[in-house]
């Protein structure tokens, strides 16, 4: 009987050990198969990301592109310790990184490091050489890791990690270009605009399809090329190429700096455009930043004031209130205006003119010539209030002008009930009680100088895609503010305000010029402060271009250079003869 019993435990027993064996079993293939054993892949997937598309100006110069980032990275267990010496010297002459910094970095850690960030495609492609040099040179070895038993040989990985963006002429053509900001998504380095340029035709430069391409690896884990590997195709942003004539620019940008210093000025604008069709050749400010550097103190530079910035613009709205006098027929230019002195009562209010005329009665179209407040005050009454109201929206003002730039200000008129006050009238006939962007008075002026049709400014010619395929930018059809003789008319006033009146320092032999000056009070706190902005619009014509210029110094402080006559005329004319010298504009002796 106690040998059965014992038979019986022996066999339980026996059972036993062989359920818990193969539970045990069991439970280790669960185990080795649930958990992530670092197992070198067969297969590699690799990743190459699109970028973002490039500002190109009209003379084929890049104002923006971008550089793919590259991450570089190994696992220092692989790293054989009798050639380490051998490793960080190699590294750190073809990514050009300090060697101490290498091997302090390579020494602080185990396992998988990051030895940069920042690599280039030129020195990612020089890595990537060193990878597989270094495999044959046996720096790398197998690391088995007693853990779990597991085997595994890592080689220096060099991958993308993102993007850059470069502003090759660094300040040129700014703020107008615009800057960009990173953004980081899933260890990705990007960028998106902020402001100008990059900011308004983000959905354009956008990045679209990003490359995968998934196969076999080598050592290095590069990925072997061949039938059984498949990649899709990388869309990156579509190129930008723009009107702006980057020559012309920086000879631009170059005077409005010199002359910001020798006026003592806040800021100078200059902007040229092609009457026909309003592509901008230039757009330049004397304040300026570096979109790779931006500093605190550029803060006050990154606005395009051209449109951002709205002020009173004073007599240049005289060539304005008389082509609505003309187009309406209220005027005659040869009418008779009383001038009483240069002193004018109106209401509570003194009119005074700044050119004190040496005659009592001077000519309607002479008010604009000479610039009398008194005269413009008079002749405005004969506009009524719907005429003078409509009209100045007609021109564009209280409308953004449709430039390709955001953040784009309309500035103010009164409402149409106050045209119905004479004060009212006669102030904003000559340019106060409203406020104007640069950017509208120059489109304004462009009426004028194109046959009395309104045209929108603009900087964007065409979008290309992968240097092939060209889409140009659909513009706003042309519409009729002035009639053809009107135009005609106001274009021989504005050349005789050149030729015998305020502008007379613009005026330049051989070529059609005509312009009107403006010198404005600045508004502080309810009253007139003893600071100005001057300015210059007008045109400048050889026998087969048309061109619309302007001109605004804002607050300049040099005494006695506050007049437009002093300050904006002078640049005006040096504008011109750059776009001679750029032979844009071509002199001949017979045109007066």
């Amino acid at each position: 009987m106690e040998q059965q019993d014992t038979k019986k435990i022996k066999i339980l027993f026996l059972f036993f050990m062989v359920g818990l064996g193969f539970i045990i079993f069991i439970a280790t293939l669960f185990y080795w198969a649930q958990i992530d054993r670092r197992l070198p892949r067969l297969t590699y997937k690799e990743q190459v990301y699109a970028t973002r598309g490039n500002i190109t100006s009209r003379d084929n110069f890049k104002i923006a592109s971008s550089k793919k980032l590259y991450k570089v990275s190994i696992n220092t267990k692989n790293i054989d310790p009798e050639k380490l010496d051998l490793f960080v010297n190699l590294y750190s002459l073809y990514s050009g990184d300090d060697k101490k910094k290498v091997k302090k970095k390579v020494l602080s850690r185990k396992g998988y490091l990051v030895l940069s960030y920042n690599i280039d495609s030129k020195n990612a492609n020089h890595l990537q050489t060193l990878a597989r040099k270094l495999y044959r040179l046996g720096v790398f070895k197998t690391y088995h890791d007693p853990k779990t038993g597991i085997s595994f040989l890592h080689g220096l990985s060099v991958v993308q990690s993102g993007e850059r963006r470069v502003y090759p002429v660094v300040k040129t053509l700014t703020p107008v270009v615009g800057y960009v900001k990173k953004i980081e998504k899933d260890g990705i380095t990007k960028v998106a605009g902020v402001k100008g340029l990059e900011r308004y035709y983000e959905d354009r430069l956008l990045s679209i399809q990003d490359t995968m391409t998934v196969g076999s690896r080598d050592i290095s884990n590069t990925i072997i090329l061949n039938r059984d590997s498949v990649s899709s195709r990388r869309v990156d942003g579509l190129d930008i190429h723009i009107t702006i004539h980057l020559k012309l620019q920086k000879l631009i940008e170059d005077l409005t700096d010199e002359y910001k210093k020798k006026l003592d000025a806040k800021e100078i604008i200059v902007a040229v455009m092609n009457s026909k069709n309003g592509a901008l050749l230039s757009l330049a400010t004397s304040n300026r930043y570096n979109p790779d550097l931006i500093r605190k103190k550029d803060y006050p530079n990154l606005n395009v004031s051209a449109i951002e910035y709205a002020y009173e613009p004073g007599s240049v709205m005289k060539a304005i209130t008389f082509a609505l006098l003309l187009k309406e027929k209220k005027i005659n230019p040869y009418d008779l205006v009383r001038i009483y002195g240069g002193t004018y009562k109106l209401g509570r209010k003194t009119i005074r003119d700044i050119h004190k005329s040496k005659s009592e009665w001077i000519s309607a179209e002479d008010v604009l010539v000479y610039s009398s407040n008194v005269g413009t005050a008079q002749l405005a009454q004969k506009l009524d209030s719907v005429e003078f109201y409509q009209g100045l929206k007609d021109f564009g003002f209280t409308k953004k002008t449709q430039i390709d730039l955001p953040y784009e200000k309309t500035g103010s008129i009164p409402s149409l009930r106050r045209f119905k006050s004479k004060t009212y009238k006669a102030t904003v006939g000559y340019g106060y009680g409203m406020t104007a962007t640069f950017m509208q008075i120059l489109k304004a002026y462009n009426v004028i100088n194109n046959n009395g049709r309104i045209v929108s400014p603009y900087i964007a010619s065409y979008f290309q895609e992968d240097n092939s395929k060209k889409y140009y930018v659909r513009r706003d059809t042309e519409k009729e503010v002035i009639p053809v003789s009107v135009s005609k008319r106001m274009k021989q006033i504005l050349i005789k305000a050149v030729k015998k009146g305020t502008g007379k320092k613009a005026d330049v032999d051989g070529l059609i010029i005509g312009g009107k000056t403006g010198t404005a009070h600045i508004a502080e706190g309810g009253s007139y402060a003893k600071r100005y902005n001057s300015s210059f619009f007008g045109f400048a014509n050889d026998k087969k271009n048309s061109f619309t210029l302007g001109v605004l110094v804002i607050e300049p402080k040099k005494k006695y250079h506050y007049f437009s006559s002093m300050n904006a005329v002078p640049i005006y004319k040096e504008v011109v003869m750059r776009l001679i010298e750029e032979g844009i504009l071509v002199p001949n002796s017979t045109l007066k």
